[in-house]
């Protein structure tokens, strides 16, 4: 839950810190499609710190998930390797 910003804040703050509210508000319950992350096959991050999460791998033209452990192509359901 995000705490709203009070109005006694200096004003230099208070549009910087609204801009950062909006914007994590906006992650939390988005009203349309958000870009994927794009990513080669060579510089996929490890799957383990991005349980859950989709990319793009750009080299093979392919959506592909995490499951924590590996990342899996969303066409066939190979591990990417």
């Amino acid at each position: 839950m995000l705490t709203p910003i009070g109005p006694g804040i200096p004003d230099a703050f208070h549009a910087v810190l609204k801009s950062i509210h909006d914007a994590i508000r906006d992650l939390q319950t988005p009203a349309e499609p958000k870009p994927v992350f794009v990513v080669t096959q060579a510089k996929l991050p490890p799957a383990a710190s991005y349980a859950a999460s989709f990319v793009l791998v750009s080299d093979l033209n392919i959506l592909a998930h995490s499951d924590g452990t590996h990342w899996i192509r969303e066409d066939t359901g190979a591990v990417i390797v």
